[in-house]
């Protein structure tokens, strides 16, 4: 016990490092290079499953890089900031570790001057500045550690939801609430970014009073999305007023400028609520409203290229690939580096056999964005062409997630494997019975029926001699279920077994 303590001791000085940001000495065990190729590893991946950029608006995502490169400029760190707007209605910003930041569309259109974002943007500077993120991790890596060491002194683990393999690192990075310590060192240090930039602090005062509003009124957007990570609170509005009360009075609060800038994102706001609307209709399977609603945004504002693709995406449920392939192209040629379309048309081509350019869709999406659907529909053209290593790659991927394509995949990889390696998919154990025999146990781990079972059994007689049997599990094993064979071996108390699944197939 002495020797675990020590070690924990060792640990916990080895990971304290001292916060760029306050001066204090956290629990860190990542370097901060660590925290910059983290960043840069999962930036291009988050901003493809957060909706991809805003990028009908250039000069949008330029104010807002401007803004936040004023602040990064008086931070207390150097990192390689990045800013951008990504086109989403879900009200949200967030930082990714080393300075990757990025805030939505749906929150742009709902702040009010250049002093309100300049506190959003400066709140996630210092995220990432102060390594909130990094301590997060540091805190889940001593508990792995803690766990492990325990172990072995005993002897004895929207489009964000299409990501499989490191894809899903990133949303991970962004799944779990900042602690409220956190949250108030950025609201902080966020404001004296601000009021050193030129900002009126007064910004991040009326942010977070808007914020607590929109809360406690529950209106859902809001929930969903920038309170999920960043929760308001009563103490942090007091906080910021006690804060911006000691602060110069005065600063920039540019109600204009941002108004300016904001104009086409506000004018096209009722295209973009149609639109969710209509992604809304479809996912109920109302693809006749969402179709008129679909149409209603293109009216509106027809160069958005998700417009069309939703068109698709009803056309493609109604089985009529050909106008869903049109609706993709059209989208594909209004924004060319979104992962979306790619795999949506990979679908549609696919129905329609054309393999060639499905493969060519698919294998492009998965350069932007590793997801199930094309994974999936990859590993059954390998299989059908009868590559059958290629097939068993994609399968093994998706095989991983969860939702439809994670079980699809599994019954595939047991299609094909399942003779050949039946123990990896079918478990087993030898137990006493209450009758004094052996039982042989199996459990069907796939998720379709398998039949034709065999367990080979080695087991010690009653004169310690090592014997084996060949044990059948007669009838067919439902996903998921268990059946037994008992094997008249009787059980003594040196008795010993050991079992191993030699045969299996599917029960077609």
């Amino acid at each position: 016990m002495k020797t675990i303590n020590l070690l924990l001791a060792i640990t916990i000085i080895s990971g304290c490092a001292v916060n760029p940001v306050t001066g204090d000495r956290d629990f860190i065990m990542m370097s901060p290079g660590d925290d910059v190729q983290l960043g840069s590893q999962n930036y291009q991946p988050m901003v493809q499953a957060q909706g991809g950029p805003y990028d009908v608006d250039p000069a949008l995502i330029e104010y807002v890089r401007s803004v936040g490169m004023k602040l990064a400029a008086v931070s207390d760190v150097d990192l390689p900031y990045e800013f951008t707007v990504l086109n989403s209605s879900v009200p949200n910003a967030w930082a990714l570790p080393g300075g990757k930041i990025a805030i939505n569309r749906g929150l742009l259109t709902e702040i009010q001057s250049e002093a309100e974002l300049a506190a959003v943007l400066g709140h996630e500077i210092v995220h990432a500045a102060a390594r909130h993120s990094a301590q997060q991790m540091s805190r889940g890596q001593l508990l792995q550690g803690l766990v492990l060491a325990t172990s072995v002194v005993a002897g004895d683990s929207g489009y964000g939801d299409l990501a499989v393999g490191g894809a899903g690192v990133a949303a991970q990075l962004l799944s779990t609430k900042y602690g409220r310590s956190a949250e108030l060192e950025a609201d902080r240090y966020g404001m004296r970014y601000m009021q050193r930039a030129g900002y009126d602090p007064q910004g991040a005062v009326s942010l977070q009073e808007t914020f607590v509003r929109l809360s406690e009124g529950r209106e859902q957007d809001w929930v969903s999305g920038l309170f999920a990570s960043h929760p308001p609170s009563q103490e942090r509005v007091n906080e910021n007023r006690k804060r911006a009360r000691k602060m110069p009075d005065g600063g920039f609060m540019g109600v204009e400028e941002y108004q300016a800038a904001v104009q086409q994102a506000r004018e096209a706001k009722p295209a973009y609520d149609a639109y969710d609307k209509g992604r809304e209709a479809l996912a109920d399977g109302d693809t006749e409203e969402a179709l008129r609603l679909a149409n209603e945004a293109l009216q509106l504002f027809p160069e958005e290229a998700n417009f069309h693709a939703l068109r698709g995406d009803i056309r493609l449920m109604n089985e009529q690939f050909d106008m869903a392939e049109t609706n993709y192209d059209r989208a594909i040629a209004r924004r060319d580096s979104f992962f979306y379309y790619y795999v949506q048309r990979g679908v549609t081509r696919e129905a329609q056999r054309k393999t060639n350019d499905a493969v060519r869709d698919l294998e492009r999406s998965i350069e932007l964005l590793p997801t199930a659907p094309a994974h999936y529909t990859l590993g059954k053209i390998k299989k059908e062409r009868g590559q059958t290593a290629a097939a068993i790659e994609h399968f093994s991927i998706v095989a991983k997630s969860s939702g439809e394509y994670g079980k699809a995949a599994g019954a595939e990889l047991a299609r094909m494997q399942i003779e050949d390696q039946p123990e990896r998919f079918v478990a087993s154990s030898c137990d006493p019975g209450s009758n004094g025999n052996l039982i042989i146990s199996v459990r069907n781990d796939t998720t379709i029926s398998v039949e034709g079972v065999r367990v080979q059994l080695d087991y010690s007689d009653n004169y310690g001699n090592t014997r084996r049997e060949i044990v059948k599990i007669d009838g067919r094993i439902a996903a998921g279920r268990v059946a037994q064979a008992d094997t008249g071996i009787r059980v003594y108390p040196d008795t010993r077994c050991q079992e191993r699944v030699i045969a299996a197939r599917v029960a077609e």
